[in-house]
């Protein structure tokens, strides 16, 4: 076992346990903190397949902007926040289910996929990456779409925090 698959397999535990911290934990903050452990650790991820634009990435917008944003409406709207009302779902266990089953048949299509178990050729030009990167994030016919999407998304995410956070008036 090399020290990359050592690595890969102790951040997986981590980025697994900080996931399922995430939906199970029942404070909104200790929730966000276990969400940015859980981007950092698809950062490393995104190391550890030499793609530092995307950890980069990650780190800025995901971690940076979107969990901190999310931490500050929720310390905004702690009075808000006064529940009184049950918890947990009564069909919680339609979600288990459907879950369970998404995961088994992500599981059943890469046992049955040829590229599973082959590596992929290493790239020997790191900066003609960026270039096409750059080109394909910009062009009609690759990646724009999602690339305006993910703006919208930021930009509505801001609008709901301060939607979220604004005062009402009664």
């Amino acid at each position: 076992m090399t020290a990359e698959q050592l690595i890969f397999i102790i951040v997986a535990a981590v980025t697994l346990v900080a996931g399922i911290s995430v939906v199970t934990s029942r404070n909104l903050i200790h929730s966000a903190l276990w969400l940015i452990l859980t981007l950092f650790g698809v950062a490393i991820f995104y190391v550890l397949l030499d793609a530092g634009f995307f950890a980069v990435i990650q780190v800025i917008i995901y971690i940076g902007a979107i969990a901190i944003l999310f931490i500050f409406a929720a310390m905004l709207t702690r009075r808000v926040m006064q529940d009184t009302g049950p918890q947990t779902n009564p069909n919680w266990w339609l979600g288990g289910l459907i879950a369970l089953l998404l995961f088994a048949g992500i599981v059943f299509i890469l046992i049955n996929w040829q590229g599973f178990s082959s590596l992929a050729p290493k790239l020997t030009n790191p900066s003609g990456r960026i270039i096409q990167l750059g080109l394909a994030l910009v062009s009609p016919d690759q990646y724009v779409l999602p690339f305006e999407l993910a703006s919208v998304l930021l930009v509505a995410g801001m609008i709901g925090a301060i939607f979220v956070a604004g005062e009402k008036k009664q």
